[in-house]
């Protein structure tokens, strides 16, 4: 029995339902350079089966915190701007875990004050006091300053220097 040949590109709509993706996040990833488009004789965008993986690939980068930019560049390391296979998902990947330990540091941090200090440093609970004596965090720039990464230790270096 033959089986038909399979066409390796697939319109948008169908690539869109395959990727679980809105056909306008697809023509953003295609504006961004993440994916390439061709077009059909007609004009209409259809793209290469395997950038469904490539896809695959944006939407677990993005997961673990990676930004379009992050990705654009991990994507451009690759030979030929070639689809991810599981060894390049493997070596990427490694060098992103210091990037996500810092991150998950930060959500503990946001954890372990998140009853008694909202980070910002406005001193308008009595707490404060005791995380941000004499308003030292200010010093260190707006915003919500130990949420930021910026520590007692630091504003008080601040003060001092």
């Amino acid at each position: 029995m033959n089986r038909p040949s399979r066409d390796p590109f697939i319109s948008i709509t169908e690539f869109a339902k395959r990727s679980g993706l809105k056909a306008s996040a697809l023509r953003f990833y295609e504006q961004e350079g993440l994916i390439r488009a061709a077009r059909s004789a007609s004009g209409r965008r259809h793209f290469a089966r395997s950038d469904l993986r490539r896809v695959a690939f944006i939407q677990a980068a993005q997961s673990v915190g990676l930004s379009l930019n992050d990705i654009k560049d991990a994507l451009a390391s690759l030979p030929n701007g070639r689809t991810p296979t599981k060894a390049d998902w493997q070596k990427l990947s490694k060098s992103w875990v210091p990037m996500i330990d810092a991150e998950i540091a930060k959500l503990v941090r946001l954890r372990d004050a998140l009853s008694s200090c909202i980070g910002c440093g406005c001193l308008s609970l009595k707490v404060c006091e005791l995380y941000n004596p004499g308003d030292t965090a200010s010093r260190l720039g707006k915003g919500a300053r130990y949420l930021k990464g910026d520590s007692a230790a630091k504003a008080m270096e601040s003060e001092t220097a």
